[in-house]
Protein backbone atom coordinates (compact mmCIF):
# COMPACT_ATOMS: atom_id res chain seq x y z
CA UNK A 1 0.00 0.00 0.00
CA UNK A 2 1.54 3.35 -1.12
CA UNK A 3 -0.07 5.20 2.71
CA UNK A 4 2.79 6.24 4.92
CA UNK A 5 2.83 6.36 8.37
CA UNK A 6 4.16 8.91 10.91
CA UNK A 7 7.19 7.53 13.19
CA UNK A 8 8.16 9.06 16.42
CA UNK A 9 11.57 8.89 18.09
CA UNK A 10 12.09 10.48 21.37
CA UNK A 11 15.59 11.27 23.15
CA UNK A 12 15.90 11.71 26.67
CA UNK A 13 16.64 15.41 27.77
CA UNK A 14 19.75 14.38 29.75
CA UNK A 15 22.30 13.16 27.47
CA UNK A 16 25.47 14.67 26.55
CA UNK A 17 26.14 16.25 23.72
CA UNK A 18 28.36 13.89 21.76
CA UNK A 19 25.53 10.79 22.88
CA UNK A 20 22.96 13.20 21.30
CA UNK A 21 24.83 14.08 17.68
CA UNK A 22 25.37 10.03 18.06
CA UNK A 23 22.08 9.21 18.30
CA UNK A 24 21.11 12.09 15.39
CA UNK A 25 23.42 10.48 13.01
CA UNK A 26 21.75 7.07 13.89
CA UNK A 27 18.34 8.02 13.37
CA UNK A 28 19.45 9.81 10.24
CA UNK A 29 21.27 7.33 8.60
CA UNK A 30 18.56 4.18 9.42
CA UNK A 31 15.74 6.69 7.79
CA UNK A 32 13.65 5.27 4.43
CA UNK A 33 14.57 7.63 1.33
CA UNK A 34 12.20 10.62 0.88
CA UNK A 35 11.09 10.25 5.05
CA UNK A 36 10.63 14.13 5.11
CA UNK A 37 12.17 14.11 9.16
CA UNK A 38 11.61 16.68 11.39
CA UNK A 39 12.47 17.26 14.56
CA UNK A 40 11.40 19.26 17.50
CA UNK A 41 11.39 19.95 21.38
CA UNK A 42 8.64 18.63 23.61
CA UNK A 43 7.77 19.07 26.47
CA UNK A 44 7.25 21.53 29.60
CA UNK A 45 9.22 22.05 33.22
CA UNK A 46 7.00 19.97 34.71
CA UNK A 47 7.00 16.51 32.62
CA UNK A 48 10.31 16.98 31.21
CA UNK A 49 11.41 17.46 27.57
CA UNK A 50 12.05 15.67 24.71
CA UNK A 51 13.44 15.84 21.41
CA UNK A 52 11.40 14.14 19.12
CA UNK A 53 12.33 13.25 15.59
CA UNK A 54 9.04 12.02 13.53
CA UNK A 55 9.35 10.76 9.70
CA UNK A 56 7.14 8.92 7.48
CA UNK A 57 7.39 5.52 6.19
CA UNK A 58 5.80 2.72 3.99
CA UNK A 59 2.61 1.20 5.86
CA UNK A 60 3.70 -2.17 6.42
CA UNK A 61 1.26 -5.29 5.64
CA UNK A 62 -0.42 -5.67 8.87
CA UNK A 63 -1.20 -2.17 9.70
CA UNK A 64 -2.79 -2.03 5.80
CA UNK A 65 -4.54 -4.87 6.33
CA UNK A 66 -6.13 -3.34 10.44
CA UNK A 67 -6.61 -0.19 8.84
CA UNK A 68 -8.91 -1.93 5.61
CA UNK A 69 -10.94 -3.40 8.38
CA UNK A 70 -11.79 -0.81 10.23
CA UNK A 71 -12.02 1.92 7.09
CA UNK A 72 -14.80 -0.51 6.18
CA UNK A 73 -16.53 -0.09 9.44
CA UNK A 74 -16.23 3.20 9.72
CA UNK A 75 -17.20 3.82 5.95
CA UNK A 76 -20.65 1.75 6.93
CA UNK A 77 -21.43 3.83 9.94
CA UNK A 78 -21.06 6.64 8.67
CA UNK A 79 -23.64 5.96 5.77
CA UNK A 80 -25.98 4.36 8.21
CA UNK A 81 -25.77 7.21 10.48
CA UNK A 82 -26.56 9.33 6.91
CA UNK A 83 -29.34 7.38 6.16
CA UNK A 84 -30.73 7.60 10.07
CA UNK A 85 -30.41 11.56 9.63
CA UNK A 86 -31.93 11.96 6.23
CA UNK A 87 -34.96 9.61 7.56
CA UNK A 88 -35.25 11.65 10.33
CA UNK A 89 -34.99 15.20 8.55
CA UNK A 90 -36.89 13.72 5.43
CA UNK A 91 -33.84 14.99 3.24
CA UNK A 92 -32.65 13.50 0.26
CA UNK A 93 -29.21 13.61 -0.87
CA UNK A 94 -27.72 13.19 -4.60
CA UNK A 95 -24.81 14.22 -6.62
CA UNK A 96 -25.28 17.53 -8.58
CA UNK A 97 -24.78 17.40 -12.23
CA UNK A 98 -21.80 18.74 -13.94
CA UNK A 99 -18.26 18.23 -12.86
CA UNK A 100 -18.38 20.01 -9.66
CA UNK A 101 -19.46 16.02 -8.31
CA UNK A 102 -20.23 18.12 -4.90
CA UNK A 103 -23.31 16.75 -2.71
CA UNK A 104 -26.66 18.69 -2.82
CA UNK A 105 -29.41 18.38 -0.65
CA UNK A 106 -32.98 19.02 -1.56
CA UNK A 107 -35.35 19.05 1.29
Amino acid sequence: MSRRVKEFVDIEDHVSLDDLIGKLAEIRDGLPPQAEAELRLRGDEVFGHRITVTYFRKQTKDEAECEKRYAEAAKEAKARELERLQAELGVVCYAAPGKRGKLRIVA
